[in-house]
């Protein structure tokens, strides 16, 4: 198993993430305990360190589950790490009832990482309202030593990274992003990586695979890649695409049976990144992959004055491709919904003005229009 270093701490380059369990027929409420134990067991025997789980995970299950199988393993030979839900914002008069629940529920006695979970555009002025006292908290929690490292996790945009980071970023240790070739470009997380490197913050990675759409690939794309790196799995070429990247200390992987475990173990006994030759490969193959799926708005912003409705279509356009691309998910209906309803796709009145102007002939109100009729 590879490890990086932490401050003091040799972490597991692959954490196990438990967010995709085994469950029992289908219902993702109801784990299949047995097989999740046969998983961690596994994990920890073959040096995996590193176990994430959140509130509300399983239908609030994940917590428990997990924290119950590793229980029987000595306290110091493994790091749990679990979130605040801010992501719905109904939990954030409660933080202190919440994170006693998740020690009880976890069945320890402090966290090794506490993330403020998911900050984004719906919640960041939640986080960042002091009447709520959610960051007070789990920084007393800290220096209690209930909390042994503070970060969080985000899908937000740079600009609401900004803002966390301008209000917190001294107190924070580390921060999760969603990372794969694909996100690299389309979510920005190349420019994400750049920001939290000013501010001294390591990496941790969410949807390596996107969700597994990265686990398999047309057969075009696997002969592109195979002609330059034969032995290697389509599965590895994600994760050496992330080990390619010097910033990131954990990779986490939601993996839900003992085969993805394996396979993910296997390629984790070497660090093997990609050189430049492959990553110009792999990138490429995101390119064709998101051309297919996307309308080609660049951010010129050349639309911006000419909407009479004043909306902020790069935007709006960068969440119809996420939204596209994804098949849906949960990403752009919650980014829509911390914009007023003046501002949403449905806004849009067909005017056309915007189209006139963009340099790429997008046909922009059709789009907006798909949008809305896609988010019903």
């Amino acid at each position: 198993m590879v490890y990086n270093s932490f401050q003091a701490l040799k972490l597991s380059a692959l954490g196990l993430g438990a967010m995709r369990l085994p469950v029992v027929d289908g219902d993702d409420s109801k784990i299949d305990v047995e097989e999740t134990e046969r998983l961690i067991d596994y994990a920890m025997e073959q040096g995996i360190n590193f176990f994430d789980t959140a509130w509300g995970y399983h239908g609030g299950n994940s917590e428990a589950v997990v924290g119950k199988i590793l229980s029987k393993y000595p306290r110091d030979s493994y790091y749990l790490a679990t979130k605040f839900p801010g992501y719905d914002l109904s939990n954030m008069a409660k933080v202190e009832e919440i994170f006693e629940e998740q020690l009880r529920r976890c069945g320890v006695e402090y966290f090794d990482f506490y993330f403020f979970h998911n900050v984004s555009e719906k919640n960041i002025d939640a986080y960042l309202n002091k009447e709520y006292g959610v960051f007070a908290y789990l920084k007393k929690q800290k220096e209690n030593g209930r909390i042994r490292h503070l970060g969080f996790s985000t899908h937000g945009t740079l600009k609401t990274m900004r803002r966390f980071l301008a209000a917190y970023g001294p107190h924070l240790e580390f921060c999760m992003i969603q990372l794969n070739y694909i996100d690299y470009t389309f979510q920005q997380a190349k420019e994400k990586i750049a920001l939290l490197k000013e501010h001294d913050i390591p990496v941790w990675v969410m949807e390596p695979l996107r969700g597994g759409r990265l686990a398999s690939l047309p057969q075009e794309y696997v002969e592109k890649l195979q002609a330059l790196r034969p032995e290697e799995t389509i599965p590895g070429w994600a994760f050496r695409f992330i080990q390619a990247l010097p910033e990131v200390t954990v990779t986490l992987s939601g993996m839900s049976n003992f085969q993805q475990l394996q396979e993910n173990i296997c390629t984790y006994g070497t660090h093997a990144p990609l050189n430049e030759v492959e990553m110009s490969a792999v990138l490429g193959v995101a390119d064709s992959m998101l051309k297919n799926k996307t309308v080609p708005c660049t951010g010129c912003k050349y639309c911006l004055t000419y909407c009479s409705q004043g909306l902020d279509i790069p935007m709006l356009l960068g969440l119809y491709n996420e939204h596209n691309f994804t098949n849906g998910g949960f990403l752009a209906p919650m980014a829509l919904e911390a914009l007023p309803e003046e501002k949403r796709p449905q806004a849009c009145i067909d005017c056309k003005n915007c189209e006139e102007v963009c340099p790429q002939q997008i046909k922009i109100s059709e789009a907006l229009a798909d949008f809305v009729e896609k988010l019903k």
